[in-house]
């Protein structure tokens, strides 16, 4: 039967052999690599796969497709709203760090991305179909419009590219805005800090990112009674990556 895409889920499904194609060309899947694709929907990904690592674990939360592609040997299903998904224990399992892909449902790509964030250190790769508007924030320069609390939560911990850049026809049925492909490599020694501190710090920057930060990130600090070295004479989108994880990082050592 005919499967009708469902709109709480967010559901557009690949219908382009050759974006397809593209796409399988830059995740590079290779036989006994630990490979967990997100919303498989009807299989266009699962397929060209499959048929390259011949074993693969998927997450899907529409029942009826979660259905079809259990009567598929060569797949592990995960029958589950991905934020739900213990990554971790995935990794254990397979004994190897996992290559995680998939076209994502937009309407919570955000939050998928930050479940994910505390299990870098279990992933080799992440290769992810998002809205492209989302890619460009994630891939972002300082001093662009782009450039948001996002951009530093998924940088300080993930080199991030945007790869190929997806049409609305290439989807059924096809999304209103355009998409791109995002390439995730995790640091492998990423910066000892706290990522909640980290997310506070950014997260009050960005609060009101017109004004300059002594009227923001600055006031945070001097309630804190921090005594060290910040800029707070720039707006939040002119700070580097590395000065908000230089900053966690100072104030967790506290005091010199």
């Amino acid at each position: 039967m005919k499967h009708i895409a469902r709109k709480r889920f967010g559901q557009h499904f690949l219908a382009d052999a050759a974006v397809i194609d593209a796409i399988i060309a830059l995740i590079e899947p290779r036989v006994g690599q630990a490979l967990v694709e997100i919303g498989p929907g009807l299989g266009a990904m699962t397929d060209p796969l499959v048929a390259r690592c011949e074993r693969l674990t998927v997450i899907e939360l529409d029942r009826d497709l979660a259905a079809r592609l259990r009567k598929r040997p060569q797949l592990q299903v995960i029958e589950s709203d991905v934020l739900q998904v213990d990554f971790p224990a995935l990794a254990e399992s397979a004994g190897a760090k996992l290559r995680i892909v998939g076209n994502l449902p937009y309407n919570i790509s955000t939050p998928i991305l930050f479940h994910l964030l505390p299990v870098a250190a279990l992933v080799e790769d992440q290769h992810f179909m998002l809205q492209k508007e989302v890619v460009e924030r994630m891939a972002a320069a300082p001093c662009s419009k782009d450039y948001g609390r996002l951009t530093v939560m998924l940088q300080w911990r993930y080199d991030i590219e945007s790869v190929l850049d997806v049409p609305p026809g290439a989807f059924e049925p096809p999304p209103r805005v355009e998409s791109a492909v995002v390439r995730m490599l995790p640091f492998p020694a990423p910066p000892a800090v706290d990522a909640t501190l980290l997310g506070e710090i950014v997260a009050t920057a960005f609060s009101q990112r017109r004004k300059l930060l002594r009227h923001t990130l600055g006031r945070w600090l001097e309630a804190r009674s921090f005594d060290g070295r910040f800029d707070t004479q720039r707006r939040a989108e002119e700070v580097p990556v590395v000065d908000y994880v230089g900053l966690a990082a100072a104030l967790s050592a506290g005091p010199q």
